[in-house]
């Protein structure tokens, strides 16, 4: 009976923490700025390999593959108060859709116990993976040229994707210790 009791406060937790980075996700989202080219400057890049740090893998994607099924079905939480099928399969849908993969790529390092430079270049990874789906996605879905859609679409996102990348793998370790340490994790 104990060891039944456990396990489901473990399972509670669990959906708790998945709940909690999908909201922070999705705040995140709100913290947006429009950018000439159909691609908004936002924070959720920063929260999703938050997600995967602090989660691990498996947590932190299903916070992410939660967050995109709420898009999907439209409720508000992409940049803007967006929602639905549209906006997810959209020109900016592919840095959507890779979101799931960004986090696990974070999750998967972070479990693992790498130290850098590995733990640095297995979120880098999640970074570029983002920028590549991303960018193919916005060239089929705008009928751009990868030039086109690389210059609306990453050159104006390389000094802040470097500055989110950075502070989302030390946010990311320090949360992460801290949790641990508190027994929260």
């Amino acid at each position: 009976m104990e060891k039944t009791s456990v396990r489901s406060a473990g399972y509670v937790r669990d959906i708790c923490y998945i709940a909690i980075f999908t909201a922070i996700i999705a705040v995140m989202a709100q913290i947006s700025i429009p950018l000439p080219a159909g691609v908004p400057l936002t924070l959720q890049t920063l929260a999703v390999p938050l997600a995967g740090i602090v989660l691990g893998a498996k947590r932190g994607t299903i916070s992410t593959v939660l967050y995109v099924l709420l898009a999907i079905i439209g409720v508000p939480v992409l940049a803007n108060m967006g929602g639905g099928a549209g906006m997810v399969f959209g020109i900016t849908g592919g840095f959507i859709l890779s979101f799931p993969i960004m986090a696990f790529l974070s999750g998967l390092v972070s479990d693992k116990g790498l130290k850098s430079p590995v733990y640095w270049l297995g979120l880098l990874a999640g970074v570029v993976i983002n920028y590549v789906i991303g960018t193919i996605w916005f060239v089929f879905a705008a009928s751009s040229t990868f030039a086109a859609a690389f210059t609306a679409c990453v050159l104006p996102f390389i000094p802040t994707g470097i500055a989110k990348w950075i502070l989302s793998g030390i946010l990311g370790d320090t949360l992460k210790r801290a949790m641990k340490k508190a027994n929260l994790l």
